[in-house]
């Protein structure tokens, strides 16, 4: 057996992507991409792009231990309308009868303009329910076009025999079928069934997808299963997809975040994912991503993704001028892959003497698109990524660097159309493209009450240095590219899920032994990036070889960390934290310390009111020993306790950050650290929730053991 490695896939619209990393130091050992295979089936594609990967790198299918992919199949079949029918079953009775008739009666979802997804309804009592009921229900819904059956029942999550009995007939009866509590165990029957209806809309194309791109994994001979990418950053087996494969919905996005915070060391900041023709913008705050609700043509479901808000703008859009055709008005919406282009700036071409002609990339487009014809006749597209190229926002190396000198002949022959030079030309471009992506920006930090002190701009896809670094030169904020950013998608489902394995000599091992590896295990995969919510353990006991073992996997828990990372030293730490509080090194010091966890405090002074006043600001920053920063707050408090304190110290130090008024206390939002774990407390309401749920979750913490805790209002 040979080098382990893990295989991770990106399914794209465009292009298919796969990587290879090593299993243990999560390198990449190759990478490559094709043209996504619409006309064969996606699997044709999965399976040429897996086999090249591993015949060119002599890699065995044995060698394989993991292997997963991320698909836009199901958003792009809801954004097609490429969806199937459904047939709802609701129940309820009694006083809840009428209501739960009414929330069980979606009607028609709009997914698209003049596109929809097709409900049809029955409603049963519960009281009445008879397989007779059923069927006859089951046989009305197929009739009226329905392919897949929704069980849903006011309070089903709490007794959930009825819909299943529901499921099973329909199932027996050869039709596709889902029940409401599988999809959320959540009350509110109206997005329950909701929700529901979506995932089975999907259900039929999934499944048939779902078996091909297995089948094509086998036909390498790798052994392991194939795991497919969620919308919430980890994966799931591929059976679970024939079941829920709504949860794959932007699984694409969350990939890219994914990968991106293995890398890059952002607690608080803006991930824009850019590709060739949209960009994906999403949030990290305290070194988590947001998530929210989907939305499915405008109506809110229980499914759990990513707030990603998406725009038509990147690398390869096309520059839009107004009516008059001499002044620019915007970029894209259209890209040159829409309009069959090529970039201006990947070509070797010299474009002196050529002409501005404004075209329509699509029959129903206006005539607004600005394109160049060579002295040859060969038509090209201006891009963004041109006008980036020639403003030198894209460095020597980078994915989106181009042909410098075809660019600036191509933007010469436009600045001269324009009647301005070449750059300034350029600059209107990214202007209007600033002016569009800035407000969502700004949308993005006021809803998740980013402080925009610490917010940190992180570029990713094949076109992030296209936009990001003028993003941030306009909004004043900090910038950088993610590490292997053109495959950072695929990178995120290479490492969605981590196996870690503890093994210990115990003969006749009683429950404090099991207790004390279990406690190991989970440890230690979350020190390789998995989040412990995910995290499931299996014991296993060999009472021959008087050997106890500890088994868990779990899906990677979308933060930043840099896995390949060394413990450094305090000055080195120092200087990350000042530079995270935008101060010079002298004026922060290590303030708190425990285990993987040290908090630094720094304080600057302001002039207010024309130079009249001083005020002074006080920052502080915890960061891991690997130096990723994990929390910054202005004017946070802190201190150290350990576990038998939790009653005593801690509680004192939350009455103290705790505001008291006539009316209530309201006590200070709170962070712990601990061992490998932050727990962030900062939603809980009162102090006893705080103490309740701090006390539970350190159960397996000894009672010396300190915490960090971080308190703000």
């Amino acid at each position: 057996m040979g080098k382990q490695v893990r295989i991770g896939i990106d399914v794209g619209g465009t292009f298919t992507d796969a990587v290879i990393l090593d299993n243990d130091t999560y390198e990449i050992i190759a990478k490559k991409k094709i043209p996504t295979t619409h006309e064969e089936g996606v699997a044709v594609g999965v399976v040429r792009i897996i086999s090249d990967l591993v015949n060119e790198n002599g890699i065995a299918p044995e060698d394989v231990t993991f292997i997963a992919h991320g698909t836009t199949q199901a958003t792009n079949a809801l954004l097609e309308g490429d969806v199937a029918s459904v047939g709802i079953i609701g129940m309820g009775t009694g006083f809840d009868s009428r209501s739960a008739r009414s929330e069980t009666q979606i009607g028609d979802i709009e997914l698209a303009q003049g596109k929809y997804l097709k409900s049809y309804h029955r409603f049963i009592d519960s009281k009445e329910l008879s397989p007779e009921l059923i069927d006859s229900a089951i046989d009305g819904l197929r009739e009226s076009g329905a392919e897949v059956i929704v069980a849903s029942e006011a309070y089903g999550v709490d007794n959930n025999a009825n819909e299943l009995l529901v499921a099973g007939r329909a199932v027996d009866k050869g039709m596709y079928a889902t029940c409401g509590h599988e999809i959320s165990q959540l009350y509110g029957l109206k997005m329950r069934t909701r929700t529901a209806v979506v995932n089975a809309s999907l259900i039929p194309k999934m499944i048939e997808t779902a078996n091909m791109t297995e089948s094509a994994v086998r036909e390498t001979n790798i052994k392991t299963d194939l795991m497919i990418m969620r919308c919430d950053g980890g994966v799931m087996s591929i059976n679970e997809v024939r079941k829920r494969p709504i949860l794959t919905m932007l699984s694409g996005l969350a990939a890219g975040v994914a990968g991106a915070l293995m890398y890059e060391k952002v607690s608080d900041g803006i991930f824009l994912e850019v590709g060739g023709t949209s960009i994906d913008i999403s949030v990290i705050k305290n070194g988590k991503v947001m998530i929210k609700y989907a939305q499915v043509g405008g109506h809110k479901t229980y499914l759990q993704s990513l707030d990603v808000r998406t725009l038509a703008i990147a690398g390869g859009s096309m520059i839009r001028m107004d009516s008059s055709g001499r002044t620019v008005s915007s970029v894209g919406p259209r890209s040159a892959h829409i309009a069959g282009l090529r970039y201006e700036c990947f070509s070797d071409v010299d474009f002196s003497g050529g002409s501005i002609e404004l075209i329509s990339p699509r029959r129903d487009d206006p005539c607004e698109y600005v394109s160049i014809r060579t002295k040859d006749g060969d038509v090209y597209s201006l891009t963004l990524a041109g006008a980036a190229n020639l403003l030198g926002y894209v460095p020597k190396g980078d994915y989106a660097y181009g042909s410098q000198s075809s660019n600036r002949s191509a933007w010469e022959v436009f600045g001269a159309y324009l009647g301005i030079s070449a750059e300034e030309a350029a600059k209107e471009v990214m202007g209007q493209a600033i002016k569009t992506l800035k407000p969502v920006i700004e949308d993005l930090i006021a809803d998740y009450e980013l402080d925009r002190n610490f917010i940190t701009l992180v570029g990713g896809g094949g076109s992030g240095s296209v936009v990001t670094y003028a993003l941030a030169e306009d909004m004043k904020f900090t910038a950088r590219i993610a590490k292997n950013a053109p495959y950072i998608s695929t990178i995120g489902v290479a490492l969605a899920m981590v196996r870690e394995q503890v093994e210990r000599t115990v003969v006749s091992p009683g429950e404090d032994d099991i207790k004390r590896i279990r406690e190991e295990v989970i440890e230690k995969i979350v020190r390789s990036g998995a989040n412990e919510a995910t995290v499931d353990v299996t014991i296993e006991v060999d009472m021959q070889k008087n050997l106890l073992r500890a088994i868990a996997t779990g899906a990677t828990e979308l933060r930043q960390k840099n896995l390949t990372a060394k413990e450094l030293a305090l000055d080195e730490l120092s200087a990350i934290a000042a530079k995270s509080l935008n101060l010079e090194p002298e004026q922060v010091s290590l303030v708190q310390q425990t285990g993987r966890w040290r908090i630094f405090c720094g304080e600057e002074t302001k002039k207010v009111l024309f130079g009249l006043l001083k005020q002074k600001r006080t920052s502080l920053c915890v960061i891991d020993r690997e130096g990723t920063v994990r929390l910054r707050k202005t004017g946070a408090q802190c201190t150290r306790f350990c576990k038998n304190q939790i009653q005593t110290v801690f509680k004192a130090f939350m009455d103290e950050n705790t505001t008291y008024s006539d009316a209530n206390a309201s006590i200070p939002r709170i962070f712990t650290f601990y061992r490998e774990k932050v727990l962030d407390l900062s939603s809980l309401q009162t102090a006893d929730q705080v103490l309740s749920l701090l006390q539970m979750e350190t159960e397996y913490l000894t009672e010396d053991d300190e915490i960090l805790a971080v308190a703000y209002r």
